[in-house]
């Protein structure tokens, strides 16, 4: 099964919301926050066979490092089908033809798929934080 990777617009974004929420229920974003980041990164839904596995953020190069962020989030019941991995080699193209020279990503510590995952694709620890109020903490990763 083949991985269609459409721009959250519109109705899609509480799509996308709905997944950025669950999967990251300690920072959950409002609907006029996803409106507002949608104005200043990439974000998708990847579905297969219609129905929606996850969704992406691609934040775009920024500094004189030229760091993108790719976030590539799977909905638990999709995870282990390689949807995720060919939703982020898809990200980082996309991110790559922005003209990244860095790629970087961000998972929350308690969401040990994503943490290994990310692992398995290269990505290695650089950081770790905690936002104010919340307890578990993120953890940024990067490709060296």
């Amino acid at each position: 099964m083949s991985l269609d990777i459409v721009i959250a617009t519109g109705p899609l974004l509480g799509e996308w919301r709905e997944i950025h929420n669950a999967i990251i229920p300690t920072a959950p974003l409002s609907a006029d926050e996803v409106a507002d980041r949608s104005g200043r990164h990439r974000l998708t839904l990847g579905y297969v066979s219609g129905q929606v596995v996850g969704n992406a953020t691609v934040r775009p190069p920024a500094g004189d490092e030229a760091v993108a962020t790719v976030i590539v989030r799977i909905v638990p019941e999709h995870r282990r089908h390689g949807f995720g991995t060919e939703y982020l080699a898809a990200e980082l193209a996309q991110a790559r033809a922005l003209g990244a020279l860095r790629i970087e990503t961000v998972v929350l510590a308690s969401n040990t798929d994503g943490l290994a995952f990310a692992a398995a694709s290269g990505f290695v620890e650089h950081d770790r934080y905690v936002l104010d109020g919340q307890e578990t903490p993120f953890v940024d990763l990067h490709l060296p």
